[in-house]
Protein backbone atom coordinates (compact mmCIF):
# COMPACT_ATOMS: atom_id res chain seq x y z
CA UNK A 1 0.00 0.00 0.00
CA UNK A 2 1.39 3.48 -0.89
CA UNK A 3 -0.02 6.61 0.92
CA UNK A 4 1.47 9.54 0.19
CA UNK A 5 2.33 11.86 2.73
CA UNK A 6 5.25 12.50 5.23
CA UNK A 7 7.26 10.22 7.59
CA UNK A 8 5.72 9.76 10.78
CA UNK A 9 6.10 12.35 13.13
CA UNK A 10 4.59 11.22 17.10
CA UNK A 11 3.69 15.17 17.14
CA UNK A 12 0.65 14.75 14.93
CA UNK A 13 -0.72 11.77 16.63
CA UNK A 14 -2.65 14.05 19.21
CA UNK A 15 -5.54 12.10 20.05
CA UNK A 16 -5.18 8.84 22.10
CA UNK A 17 -9.03 7.53 21.72
CA UNK A 18 -8.17 4.42 19.11
CA UNK A 19 -4.29 3.78 19.57
CA UNK A 20 -1.13 5.08 21.03
CA UNK A 21 2.54 6.02 19.56
CA UNK A 22 4.72 3.88 21.26
CA UNK A 23 8.68 3.88 20.86
CA UNK A 24 10.71 0.98 20.00
CA UNK A 25 13.90 1.76 22.58
CA UNK A 26 17.72 1.77 21.59
CA UNK A 27 19.70 3.11 19.33
CA UNK A 28 17.83 1.71 16.22
CA UNK A 29 14.17 2.70 17.82
CA UNK A 30 11.40 3.98 16.28
CA UNK A 31 8.15 5.21 16.75
CA UNK A 32 5.31 2.65 15.99
CA UNK A 33 1.27 3.06 16.57
CA UNK A 34 -0.25 0.57 18.49
CA UNK A 35 -4.21 0.53 18.32
CA UNK A 36 -6.66 0.59 20.93
CA UNK A 37 -9.41 -2.41 21.33
CA UNK A 38 -12.10 -2.13 18.57
CA UNK A 39 -14.43 -0.25 20.35
CA UNK A 40 -17.69 -1.90 21.27
CA UNK A 41 -20.05 0.80 21.94
CA UNK A 42 -19.78 4.05 19.71
CA UNK A 43 -21.96 7.37 20.33
CA UNK A 44 -22.98 8.64 16.51
CA UNK A 45 -23.19 12.19 15.91
CA UNK A 46 -25.83 13.51 13.41
CA UNK A 47 -24.04 13.29 9.80
CA UNK A 48 -22.69 9.43 10.68
CA UNK A 49 -26.39 8.62 11.55
CA UNK A 50 -27.48 10.32 8.70
CA UNK A 51 -25.02 8.20 6.68
CA UNK A 52 -25.68 5.21 8.00
CA UNK A 53 -29.49 5.27 7.40
CA UNK A 54 -28.71 6.03 3.53
CA UNK A 55 -26.50 2.85 3.22
CA UNK A 56 -29.10 0.52 5.12
CA UNK A 57 -31.70 1.48 2.94
CA UNK A 58 -29.00 1.09 -0.17
CA UNK A 59 -27.43 -2.10 0.81
CA UNK A 60 -30.78 -3.53 1.41
CA UNK A 61 -32.52 -2.66 -1.88
CA UNK A 62 -29.45 -4.31 -3.33
CA UNK A 63 -30.32 -7.10 -0.92
CA UNK A 64 -33.60 -6.98 -2.82
CA UNK A 65 -32.41 -6.84 -5.71
CA UNK A 66 -30.20 -9.87 -5.01
CA UNK A 67 -33.00 -12.08 -4.34
CA UNK A 68 -35.78 -10.83 -6.66
CA UNK A 69 -32.88 -12.06 -9.72
CA UNK A 70 -33.36 -15.25 -11.22
CA UNK A 71 -29.80 -16.04 -12.11
CA UNK A 72 -28.06 -13.67 -9.63
CA UNK A 73 -24.68 -15.87 -9.47
CA UNK A 74 -24.66 -14.32 -13.10
CA UNK A 75 -24.32 -11.22 -11.89
CA UNK A 76 -21.93 -11.88 -8.71
CA UNK A 77 -19.42 -13.22 -11.44
CA UNK A 78 -18.44 -9.80 -12.85
CA UNK A 79 -19.42 -7.77 -10.05
CA UNK A 80 -16.88 -9.75 -8.06
CA UNK A 81 -14.36 -8.84 -10.94
CA UNK A 82 -15.05 -5.44 -10.94
CA UNK A 83 -14.31 -5.32 -7.00
CA UNK A 84 -11.31 -7.26 -7.66
CA UNK A 85 -9.56 -5.47 -10.19
CA UNK A 86 -10.11 -1.76 -7.95
CA UNK A 87 -8.62 -3.21 -5.02
CA UNK A 88 -5.96 -4.41 -6.98
CA UNK A 89 -5.68 -1.09 -8.61
CA UNK A 90 -5.17 0.63 -5.13
CA UNK A 91 -2.36 -1.64 -4.75
CA UNK A 92 -0.73 -0.02 -8.19
CA UNK A 93 -1.52 -3.32 -10.57
CA UNK A 94 -1.90 -2.26 -14.02
CA UNK A 95 -4.87 -4.32 -15.41
CA UNK A 96 -8.41 -3.37 -17.21
CA UNK A 97 -11.40 -5.18 -16.82
CA UNK A 98 -11.28 -6.60 -20.49
CA UNK A 99 -7.97 -7.82 -19.61
CA UNK A 100 -9.12 -9.58 -16.67
CA UNK A 101 -12.18 -11.10 -18.64
CA UNK A 102 -9.96 -12.00 -21.07
CA UNK A 103 -8.10 -14.11 -19.41
CA UNK A 104 -11.00 -15.76 -17.20
CA UNK A 105 -12.49 -16.61 -21.13
CA UNK A 106 -9.25 -18.94 -21.55
CA UNK A 107 -9.59 -20.39 -18.81
CA UNK A 108 -6.34 -20.86 -17.39
CA UNK A 109 -4.33 -18.66 -15.43
CA UNK A 110 -3.19 -15.22 -17.30
CA UNK A 111 0.83 -14.99 -17.99
CA UNK A 112 0.24 -10.97 -17.35
CA UNK A 113 1.51 -10.95 -13.13
CA UNK A 114 -1.19 -8.23 -13.54
CA UNK A 115 -4.13 -9.75 -14.14
CA UNK A 116 -3.04 -12.76 -12.76
CA UNK A 117 -3.29 -10.64 -9.18
CA UNK A 118 -7.27 -9.97 -10.36
CA UNK A 119 -7.69 -13.34 -10.66
CA UNK A 120 -6.12 -14.60 -7.33
CA UNK A 121 -8.05 -12.08 -5.76
CA UNK A 122 -10.92 -13.32 -7.23
CA UNK A 123 -10.12 -17.26 -6.29
CA UNK A 124 -9.39 -16.18 -2.93
CA UNK A 125 -12.80 -14.56 -2.33
CA UNK A 126 -14.76 -17.46 -3.81
CA UNK A 127 -12.36 -19.79 -1.24
CA UNK A 128 -13.56 -17.68 1.58
CA UNK A 129 -17.28 -18.40 0.53
CA UNK A 130 -16.86 -22.05 0.61
CA UNK A 131 -15.08 -21.95 4.05
CA UNK A 132 -17.85 -20.14 5.41
CA UNK A 133 -19.67 -23.39 4.76
CA UNK A 134 -17.01 -24.71 7.01
CA UNK A 135 -15.23 -22.40 9.45
CA UNK A 136 -16.43 -19.54 11.48
CA UNK A 137 -14.86 -16.01 9.53
CA UNK A 138 -12.07 -16.21 12.22
CA UNK A 139 -8.41 -15.66 11.36
CA UNK A 140 -7.78 -19.29 10.50
CA UNK A 141 -9.89 -18.59 7.52
CA UNK A 142 -8.22 -15.55 6.94
CA UNK A 143 -4.71 -17.20 6.71
CA UNK A 144 -6.20 -19.50 4.31
CA UNK A 145 -7.72 -16.76 2.11
CA UNK A 146 -4.69 -15.03 2.21
CA UNK A 147 -2.22 -18.17 0.89
CA UNK A 148 -4.77 -17.96 -1.91
CA UNK A 149 -4.43 -14.31 -2.96
CA UNK A 150 -0.75 -14.37 -3.52
CA UNK A 151 -0.13 -17.31 -4.72
CA UNK A 152 2.33 -17.04 -7.44
CA UNK A 153 2.41 -13.18 -8.05
CA UNK A 154 3.78 -10.05 -6.42
CA UNK A 155 4.45 -10.85 -2.53
CA UNK A 156 4.75 -14.60 -2.75
CA UNK A 157 7.74 -14.68 -1.19
CA UNK A 158 6.39 -12.57 2.39
CA UNK A 159 4.89 -16.06 3.86
CA UNK A 160 1.36 -16.25 2.63
CA UNK A 161 -0.91 -17.09 5.02
CA UNK A 162 1.57 -16.58 7.99
CA UNK A 163 1.07 -13.79 10.06
CA UNK A 164 4.19 -11.29 10.27
CA UNK A 165 6.76 -12.26 12.44
CA UNK A 166 8.75 -9.13 11.42
CA UNK A 167 8.04 -5.54 11.46
CA UNK A 168 6.53 -3.87 8.02
CA UNK A 169 5.68 -0.21 7.68
CA UNK A 170 3.73 1.70 4.85
CA UNK A 171 5.14 3.63 2.54
CA UNK A 172 6.64 5.06 -0.88
CA UNK A 173 7.75 1.58 -2.53
CA UNK A 174 11.69 0.89 -1.75
CA UNK A 175 11.63 3.33 1.28
CA UNK A 176 13.02 2.73 4.57
CA UNK A 177 11.33 2.26 7.92
CA UNK A 178 12.53 5.59 8.74
CA UNK A 179 10.70 7.14 5.86
CA UNK A 180 7.61 5.71 6.52
CA UNK A 181 3.97 7.19 6.56
CA UNK A 182 2.90 4.50 9.06
CA UNK A 183 4.21 1.77 11.07
CA UNK A 184 1.64 -0.72 12.83
CA UNK A 185 2.43 -2.40 15.95
CA UNK A 186 4.93 -4.86 16.11
CA UNK A 187 4.26 -8.15 15.69
CA UNK A 188 4.61 -9.18 19.31
CA UNK A 189 2.57 -9.24 21.76
CA UNK A 190 1.09 -6.20 20.37
CA UNK A 191 0.13 -7.37 17.38
CA UNK A 192 -0.73 -10.73 17.97
CA UNK A 193 -3.51 -8.90 21.17
CA UNK A 194 -5.12 -6.58 18.56
CA UNK A 195 -5.34 -9.84 16.16
CA UNK A 196 -7.24 -11.40 19.44
CA UNK A 197 -9.33 -8.46 20.21
CA UNK A 198 -10.29 -8.11 16.50
CA UNK A 199 -11.23 -11.45 15.76
CA UNK A 200 -13.32 -11.82 19.20
CA UNK A 201 -15.14 -8.54 17.62
CA UNK A 202 -15.63 -10.16 14.48
CA UNK A 203 -17.66 -13.25 16.25
CA UNK A 204 -19.29 -10.46 18.29
CA UNK A 205 -22.96 -10.56 17.20
CA UNK A 206 -24.72 -9.29 20.08
CA UNK A 207 -26.33 -6.86 18.08
CA UNK A 208 -24.93 -3.96 20.14
CA UNK A 209 -23.24 -2.17 16.85
CA UNK A 210 -25.46 -1.86 13.78
CA UNK A 211 -23.75 -4.31 10.75
CA UNK A 212 -22.60 -0.96 8.84
CA UNK A 213 -20.76 0.56 11.49
CA UNK A 214 -19.15 -2.82 12.55
CA UNK A 215 -18.22 -3.23 9.53
CA UNK A 216 -16.41 0.03 9.48
CA UNK A 217 -14.74 -0.59 12.55
CA UNK A 218 -13.46 -4.27 11.73
CA UNK A 219 -12.01 -2.69 8.10
CA UNK A 220 -10.10 0.28 10.01
CA UNK A 221 -8.91 -2.33 12.46
CA UNK A 222 -7.53 -4.40 10.19
CA UNK A 223 -5.56 -2.39 7.85
CA UNK A 224 -4.46 -0.94 11.29
CA UNK A 225 -2.79 -3.72 12.64
CA UNK A 226 -1.40 -4.86 9.28
CA UNK A 227 -0.97 -8.21 10.56
CA UNK A 228 0.67 -10.02 7.11
CA UNK A 229 3.58 -8.76 5.13
CA UNK A 230 2.02 -8.19 2.14
CA UNK A 231 -2.05 -7.95 0.72
CA UNK A 232 -3.16 -6.17 4.17
CA UNK A 233 -4.90 -4.17 1.76
CA UNK A 234 -7.12 -6.28 -0.63
CA UNK A 235 -7.79 -8.67 2.44
CA UNK A 236 -9.12 -6.30 4.57
CA UNK A 237 -11.62 -5.21 1.98
CA UNK A 238 -12.77 -8.40 0.62
CA UNK A 239 -12.75 -9.22 4.31
CA UNK A 240 -15.75 -6.52 4.47
CA UNK A 241 -18.07 -7.90 2.26
CA UNK A 242 -17.71 -11.35 3.42
CA UNK A 243 -18.56 -10.29 6.68
CA UNK A 244 -21.31 -8.63 5.19
CA UNK A 245 -22.34 -11.78 4.06
CA UNK A 246 -21.60 -13.77 6.55
CA UNK A 247 -24.36 -11.82 8.57
CA UNK A 248 -26.84 -12.26 6.03
CA UNK A 249 -26.12 -8.84 5.24
CA UNK A 250 -25.77 -9.73 1.62
CA UNK A 251 -27.13 -12.77 -0.01
CA UNK A 252 -24.59 -12.48 -3.56
CA UNK A 253 -21.29 -10.55 -3.24
CA UNK A 254 -23.23 -7.95 -5.46
CA UNK A 255 -21.45 -4.52 -3.56
CA UNK A 256 -18.42 -3.80 -5.37
CA UNK A 257 -16.94 -1.01 -2.20
CA UNK A 258 -13.34 -1.21 -3.53
CA UNK A 259 -14.12 1.25 -6.61
CA UNK A 260 -15.02 3.83 -3.87
CA UNK A 261 -11.64 3.98 -2.40
CA UNK A 262 -9.76 3.33 -5.87
CA UNK A 263 -11.40 6.92 -7.12
CA UNK A 264 -9.89 8.90 -4.60
CA UNK A 265 -7.20 6.85 -2.65
CA UNK A 266 -5.35 9.19 -1.14
CA UNK A 267 -8.44 10.21 0.53
CA UNK A 268 -9.02 6.71 1.32
CA UNK A 269 -5.65 6.46 3.01
CA UNK A 270 -5.93 9.72 4.64
CA UNK A 271 -9.63 8.82 5.80
CA UNK A 272 -8.01 5.97 7.82
CA UNK A 273 -4.84 8.07 8.93
CA UNK A 274 -7.03 10.44 10.76
CA UNK A 275 -8.11 8.28 12.87
CA UNK A 276 -4.66 7.36 14.06
CA UNK A 277 -3.76 11.00 14.58
CA UNK A 278 -6.40 12.60 15.57
CA UNK A 279 -9.36 10.47 16.16
CA UNK A 280 -11.91 11.25 13.93
CA UNK A 281 -13.88 8.28 13.71
CA UNK A 282 -16.70 10.02 12.81
CA UNK A 283 -15.89 11.01 9.64
CA UNK A 284 -14.17 7.58 8.54
CA UNK A 285 -17.43 6.15 9.00
CA UNK A 286 -18.96 8.20 7.02
CA UNK A 287 -16.70 8.26 3.98
CA UNK A 288 -17.04 4.19 4.66
CA UNK A 289 -20.71 4.57 4.71
CA UNK A 290 -20.84 6.71 2.05
CA UNK A 291 -19.11 4.60 -0.31
CA UNK A 292 -21.57 1.63 0.53
CA UNK A 293 -24.66 3.75 -0.20
CA UNK A 294 -22.73 5.01 -3.64
CA UNK A 295 -22.17 1.67 -4.34
CA UNK A 296 -25.28 -0.01 -3.54
CA UNK A 297 -26.83 2.26 -5.68
CA UNK A 298 -24.65 1.94 -8.79
CA UNK A 299 -24.90 -1.77 -8.30
CA UNK A 300 -28.41 -1.74 -8.33
CA UNK A 301 -28.74 0.64 -11.44
CA UNK A 302 -26.04 -1.69 -13.25
CA UNK A 303 -28.31 -4.85 -12.22
CA UNK A 304 -31.11 -3.14 -13.70
CA UNK A 305 -29.53 -2.31 -17.14
CA UNK A 306 -27.92 -5.61 -17.39
CA UNK A 307 -31.03 -7.55 -16.30
CA UNK A 308 -33.26 -5.94 -18.72
CA UNK A 309 -31.00 -6.29 -21.64
CA UNK A 310 -30.47 -10.23 -20.95
CA UNK A 311 -34.48 -9.85 -20.92
CA UNK A 312 -34.43 -8.29 -24.23
CA UNK A 313 -31.71 -10.91 -25.56
CA UNK A 314 -34.00 -13.93 -24.54
CA UNK A 315 -37.19 -12.29 -26.09
CA UNK A 316 -35.53 -12.01 -29.50
CA UNK A 317 -34.26 -15.50 -29.33
CA UNK A 318 -38.23 -17.15 -28.13
CA UNK A 319 -38.60 -18.34 -31.52
CA UNK A 320 -34.88 -20.16 -32.00
CA UNK A 321 -35.02 -23.69 -30.91
CA UNK A 322 -31.56 -23.57 -30.63
CA UNK A 323 -28.85 -23.52 -28.00
CA UNK A 324 -27.96 -19.91 -28.50
CA UNK A 325 -30.56 -18.41 -25.17
CA UNK A 326 -27.60 -20.52 -22.85
CA UNK A 327 -25.05 -18.69 -24.88
CA UNK A 328 -26.85 -15.26 -23.12
CA UNK A 329 -26.29 -16.80 -19.27
CA UNK A 330 -22.69 -17.68 -20.89
CA UNK A 331 -22.01 -13.71 -21.98
CA UNK A 332 -23.65 -12.23 -18.61
CA UNK A 333 -21.67 -13.64 -16.36
CA UNK A 334 -18.53 -12.88 -18.74
CA UNK A 335 -19.08 -10.45 -21.87
CA UNK A 336 -16.02 -12.00 -23.30
CA UNK A 337 -16.52 -16.04 -25.40
CA UNK A 338 -14.35 -17.90 -26.81
CA UNK A 339 -15.41 -21.04 -29.23
CA UNK A 340 -14.14 -23.41 -26.23
CA UNK A 341 -15.65 -22.24 -23.51
CA UNK A 342 -19.40 -22.15 -25.17
CA UNK A 343 -18.07 -26.11 -25.89
CA UNK A 344 -17.18 -26.72 -22.41
CA UNK A 345 -19.99 -25.17 -20.84
CA UNK A 346 -23.08 -26.49 -23.17
CA UNK A 347 -21.46 -29.93 -24.03
CA UNK A 348 -21.00 -28.68 -28.08
CA UNK A 349 -18.26 -29.87 -30.61
CA UNK A 350 -16.37 -26.19 -31.28
CA UNK A 351 -18.12 -26.25 -34.55
CA UNK A 352 -21.40 -26.26 -33.18
CA UNK A 353 -20.19 -23.66 -30.75
CA UNK A 354 -18.72 -21.10 -33.40
CA UNK A 355 -22.35 -21.68 -35.03
CA UNK A 356 -23.81 -20.51 -31.51
CA UNK A 357 -21.66 -17.77 -31.31
CA UNK A 358 -21.75 -16.17 -35.14
CA UNK A 359 -25.90 -16.75 -34.42
CA UNK A 360 -25.57 -14.16 -31.87
CA UNK A 361 -22.91 -11.94 -33.72
CA UNK A 362 -25.24 -11.60 -37.07
CA UNK A 363 -27.53 -9.75 -34.24
CA UNK A 364 -25.02 -7.31 -33.23
CA UNK A 365 -24.64 -8.47 -29.68
CA UNK A 366 -21.25 -9.63 -30.15
CA UNK A 367 -17.87 -8.37 -31.89
CA UNK A 368 -15.18 -10.32 -32.89
CA UNK A 369 -11.49 -9.89 -31.31
CA UNK A 370 -8.52 -11.30 -31.08
CA UNK A 371 -6.50 -11.13 -27.88
CA UNK A 372 -2.46 -10.03 -27.65
CA UNK A 373 0.01 -12.54 -27.06
CA UNK A 374 -2.47 -15.43 -27.10
CA UNK A 375 -1.08 -16.46 -30.47
CA UNK A 376 -3.74 -14.43 -32.31
CA UNK A 377 -7.35 -16.96 -30.10
CA UNK A 378 -10.04 -15.46 -31.51
CA UNK A 379 -12.23 -14.13 -29.23
CA UNK A 380 -15.75 -12.47 -29.13
CA UNK A 381 -17.21 -9.61 -26.41
CA UNK A 382 -20.59 -8.61 -25.50
CA UNK A 383 -20.32 -5.00 -26.40
CA UNK A 384 -23.12 -3.90 -25.06
CA UNK A 385 -22.98 -6.20 -21.60
CA UNK A 386 -19.50 -4.87 -21.47
CA UNK A 387 -19.82 -1.30 -21.77
CA UNK A 388 -22.29 -1.64 -18.97
CA UNK A 389 -19.70 -3.43 -16.20
CA UNK A 390 -17.22 -0.87 -17.14
CA UNK A 391 -18.47 1.67 -15.75
CA UNK A 392 -18.30 0.13 -12.57
CA UNK A 393 -14.46 0.48 -12.24
CA UNK A 394 -14.46 4.06 -13.86
CA UNK A 395 -13.51 2.46 -17.30
CA UNK A 396 -15.41 2.99 -20.99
Amino acid sequence: MLIVGKHVDAATFVDMTYGEIRRVPGAFGYDHYVPAPVPRAIDLDRETTRALSAADRALGRLAGTGRLLPNPHLLAQPYLAAEALASSQIEGTQASLSEVFEAAAGGEDSPNVDVREVQNYVAAFELGVRLLGELPLSLRLLRQVHARLLRHVRGEEKNPGEFRTSQNWIGHPGGSLGAATFVPPRHEPEMLDALDDWEQFLHDRSGTLPPLIACGLLHYQFETIHPFLDGNGRLGRLVAILYLMDLGELPQPLLYLSPWFERDRNRYYTRLQAVRERGEMQEWLQYFLDGVAHQAHDAVTRAEVLTDLQNSYRSALASDRSSAVHVIDLIFANPYVTTARVARHLDVTPAGALNLIRKLERRGWLRETRVAGQGGRITWVAVDVMAALQGAVGEG
